[in-house]
């Protein structure tokens, strides 16, 4: 039970680093990568609070669907180089 707890503990913790790091970063294509980490970890919270079939959804639609419409459409804009 203990173990359980701290684990819980631990993932929140790297969710909510996962989310600070995608404020953080200039880079879009590391913002979008953090977010999809975040994503994932939330899936497998998900999973330890014992709700499979929103793990599967969070991971499907929130962490790879939702990255690959980001990372389309960070590569259809053009980039600004600051001089």
């Amino acid at each position: 039970m203990i173990v359980q707890s701290i684990l819980h503990v631990v993932v929140l913790v790297l969710i909510v680093i996962g989310a600070a790091l995608a404020v953080w970063f200039k880079d879009l294509l590391s913002s979008v990568l953090a977010l999809a980490a975040a994503s994932l970890l939330v899936s497998l919270e998900f999973y330890m609070l014992q709700a499979p079939d929103v793990a599967i959804a969070e991971a499907a639609i929130g962490a790879a669907l939702t990255t690959a419409i980001y990372v389309i459409a960070i590569r259809r804009t053009a980039r600004k180089e600051e001089e």
